[in-house]
């Protein structure tokens, strides 16, 4: 019975193209994913560099934390609370950054500057009360009530602190991302002593 010889040069052949194409998707593949991830993490990275400076004063809560208040209010009796526990399980992180620097002021307006002209946030509403200016900026979610980002950022005079050399600059940077309703921030700056120039961002 005559023996069948066996191509291997062939089967080398398909194997080696195989491998070939494997390689270049694989290039195509983490090359797409290295383009990609600068515009995935800019927005959750660009104020960090806030975090470890002296010259601010920094509150971050994240995911963890705001499941753990969710967990503890989930048998709140009292309106108010439940209503807070509402706005905050569709939270997914918030940060405030504080200074009294001028130059760190400078920085912050440049870094928020820089990061509206990346995002697709919009201009909500501007606020001059006395000698502070508050702006606002959000991400639109389901319709006009919801935002999944919202921004402020606050410079003015604490005339409160004022001393002999002069009046003192406090700037104050707020960032929430998640689904928030803007006619309840104002359960969200009463129970978590956040900036009351949050309040003005609310809905009536």
């Amino acid at each position: 019975m005559p023996v069948k010889k066996v191509n291997n040069h062939k089967n080398k052949s398909l194997n080696t193209s195989s491998i070939k194409k494997r390689t270049v998707m694989k290039k195509i593949i983490i090359g797409i994913l290295t383009a990609l991830l600068p515009l995935a993490v800019s927005s959750q990275s660009i104020f960090d560099k806030y975090e470890d400076n002296e010259e601010v004063g920094v509150v971050i809560i994240n995911q963890g934390m705001i499941d753990l208040l969710t967990k503890i209010g989930e048998n709140a009796e009292d309106r108010e609370a439940r209503e807070f526990m509402e706005v905050v399980k569709d939270l997914d992180g918030l940060k405030v950054f504080i200074t009294e620097d001028e130059d760190m002021t400078d920085d912050m307006q440049a870094t928020v500057d820089k990061y509206l002209r990346s995002s697709s946030l919009e201009e909500l509403m501007r606020v001059k009360d006395k000698d502070t200016n508050v702006k606002f900026y959000v991400k639109y979610g389901k319709d006009e009530n919801h935002v999944s980002e919202l921004l402020m950022f606050v410079t003015g005079i604490d005339k409160a602190k004022m001393g002999p050399n002069g009046r003192e600059i406090e700037t104050v940077l707020l960032t929430l991302t998640g689904d928030l309703d803007l006619r309840k921030i104002g359960s969200l700056t009463k129970n978590m002593d956040l900036p009351k120039e949050l309040e003005k961002a609310e809905r009536k």
